[in-house]
């Protein structure tokens, strides 16, 4: 066990390196306090922009809280994906490039041990970014509409990051798959928007897919309720992450083993 967490510091200690622990997190806090703020402003940009017919109103009903904060959230599907991919394809594939994989697995240490810490050390930078940057969300959320109960925010965080921790496996495997980073996170984009789209375009036969689990999250922030499929889809989210987490132990070690 002490190798392991030798194998996680050493990944956290290159994160900070990396100033990943500095601009992920304030990138995601950008992405959460835009929506709330642009919905709150939206009637004073309209009416800046001028252009209008004289005598011309334009009336926009204000969106609920929950709206708002559902949207803000909405936000990280797109950009939030976009950084999960980009700061975690290069994990495995760039370390195997450059060999820096290659003089750590000399040593005895298990191919088990070395994926896994990786995996663990990108789950708590995504965990800690995407926590401070919903909470920012939330937090002017609340100052400008209303306050969602603490309650109902930490459980639509939950699953939301239960989708992206989904995204951090495809990534990881991919990464532990092809020595290209770019081609991991080419490929992993390409699964996950696949997959983000055959689930929201026949919601009705995908309803336990783990990428339904935001819209879950955002019905739980809306209608203060947990929706039916949210379990299932959890659970087979935590399976996929179990099952893609030992293929890339398996494949790693085989085209370690190969070279």
């Amino acid at each position: 066990m002490s190798q392991w967490m030798t194998l996680l510091q050493k990944e956290m200690v290159e994160m900070w390196r990396n100033f990943k622990w500095i601009w992920v997190p304030i990138t995601f806090i950008l992405i959460g306090v835009q929506q709330p703020i642009s919905s709150y402003y939206l009637p004073q940009i309209l009416d800046s922009v001028g252009n209008l017919p004289e005598g011309a109103v334009i009336k926009i009903p204000t969106p609920s809280a929950g709206e708002v904060l559902a949207q803000g959230l909405g936000q990280y599907t797109t950009l939030g994906v976009l950084i999960i991919v980009l700061s975690t394809m290069g994990i495995i594939a760039a370390e195997r490039k450059s060999g820096v994989a290659a003089m750590i697995l000399v040593k005895p240490v298990s191919y088990g041990f070395y994926v896994t810490a990786k995996w663990v050390g990108s789950l708590l930078l995504l965990w800690f970014s995407f926590l401070i940057g919903s909470l920012s969300t939330w937090y002017y959320t609340g100052i400008l509409f209303d306050w969602i109960p603490a309650a109902d925010f930490f459980q639509s965080y939950f699953f939301y990051g239960l989708w992206f921790s989904v995204i951090v496996t495809i990534t990881l495997f991919f990464s532990a798959s092809l020595l290209a980073p770019g081609m991991a996170g080419f490929c992993s984009l390409a699964v996950v928007i696949v997959l983000s789209l055959v689930s929201s375009s026949l919601s009705n036969v995908f309803e336990w897919s783990p990428a339904q689990l935001t819209a879950y999250a955002n019905e739980i922030l809306v209608n203060s309720g947990i929706p039916d499929g949210t379990l299932p889809a959890s659970l087979i989210a935590a399976g996929v992450i179990l099952l893609l987490l030992s293929l890339s132990v398996f494949i790693f070690k085989k085209k370690e083993l190969a070279s």
